[in-house]
């Protein structure tokens, strides 16, 4: 090929992308913009890797907390989105069952704990009195008292069904023909109620819950990090069962299956004989549970809770659902997986005061793109 013939390409090559670039819709230019855009950060964050500007084991400690993190937020988020799968309404009391599941459960273990060293009432409310117990003092940990642990998580997903069920008899039941609109509101009021019934039983105080995590540090060569905390890997490996048992009861049970006609077709499932208020019923079991156990291992995780624990967690819980597209519970779990990594790994860059921005912008960016979700939207189960 001569130097002419090169040098024609190269104007037609430029118009070509030029013709290419203006036929885009401005939709699918904006999604353009974002892919560069990350395309860029991950290229800074090779050359960051490569420089020694930022260490190996400090990005995968921030990808390790952004998996324990979207894995909470997962938990909670697939039964808000079971809810409004199922009951077509944005609940905004669900961030107050995760509240209920953290203050039950850390309750009862508590009380298995320190049975015999303290009194009921101190276990129970958590006494703040100075001579009152303390997580540490109690050996709250998964190595010194796995049987409490184990106990108050099981009663954590109990106590919190039982209070989403009195809730739906007293208030959701009497609504279910109101619409989504009065169902929503209704929700605000429940959310306001229960989170205050709370604070008047336990107080409003913040309680330190669990004593210190164990550290593991005998770990084999070719894992990546030196260290790794015990409450987090505990956390980490109940979510991922309770999730996976929750996608073999969807897929391969007669209940599963009702629930995923119900959710795509509620007028239908009932014509074919499905029994409804069973459904419901599942749904408000399933829902609630997971969000109380969210709750409880938010606690085991973080090591200290108050009224307003699940309250600040609902707008990542919308945020994650929103974003995986509502009504979707895999859309709720990829949602999380974005905005749990995308808050840890943009301290990369960003101030941590600033994390969460960073997750909502991105949510922001995305649904301007598709508008219906990473998911499409697709609102069966």
């Amino acid at each position: 090929m001569g130097v002419g013939n090169v040098g024609d390409s190269l104007p037609n090559d430029v118009n070509e992308l030029r013709e290419r670039l203006s036929s885009l819709s401005g939709q699918e230019l904006f999604a353009l913009i974002i892919v560069l855009g990350i395309a860029i950060l991950l290229l800074d964050l090779v050359r960051r890797l490569v420089m020694g500007e930022l260490a190996p084991g400090r990005l995968w400690r921030y990808l390790w907390n952004g998996l324990v993190d979207s894995l909470y937020i997962a938990l909670a988020a697939i039964g808000l989105s079971m809810t409004y799968s199922i009951l077509r309404f944005a609940n905004f009391s669900h961030g107050d069952l995760v509240t209920t599941g953290a203050f039950s459960g850390w309750a009862v273990a508590w009380l298995i704990g320190g049975w015999g060293v303290y009194s009921v009432g101190e276990l129970v409310l958590f006494s703040p009195t100075p001579a009152g117990p303390t997580g540490g003092e109690l050996g709250m940990d998964v190595l010194a008292s796995p049987v409490a642990i184990l106990v108050g998580l099981v009663m954590a997903a109990l106590l919190t069904i039982a209070v989403a069920l009195a809730i739906d008899r007293l208030v959701y039941r009497r609504m279910r023909d109101a619409g989504g609109i009065a169902l929503l509101i209704a929700s605000v009021g429940v959310a306001l109620a229960l989170r205050y019934l709370i604070g008047v039983f336990w107080t409003v105080e913040s309680h330190s819950a669990t004593a210190s995590s164990p550290i593991l540090t005998d770990l084999p060569g070719w894992v990546p990090v030196q260290r790794i905390n015990l409450h987090e890997l505990t956390l980490v490996a109940i979510a991922i069962a309770l999730i996976a048992g929750l996608h073999l009861l969807l897929q391969y049970t007669k209940l599963g299956k009702a629930m995923r006609a119900m959710a795509d077709n509620k007028d239908l499932a009932l014509i074919t004989g499905i029994p409804t208020e069973r459904v419901i019923f599942a749904t408000w079991t399933i829902g609630a549970g997971l969000a109380g156990v969210a709750g409880y291992l938010i606690v085991l995780d973080r090591g200290q809770f108050s009224i307003n624990i699940g309250w600040f967690l609902l707008l990542l819980i919308f945020a994650a659902v929103i974003l995986g597209g509502i009504g979707s519970i895999y859309g709720a779990l990829v949602g999380s997986l974005v905005i749990g990594i995308t808050i840890n790994v943009s301290l990369i860059w960003i101030p941590s005061d600033m994390n969460e921005i960073a997750a909502f912008t991105l949510m922001i960016l995305i649904l301007i793109v598709k508008p219906d979700g990473l998911l499409g939207g697709v609102e069966t189960a």
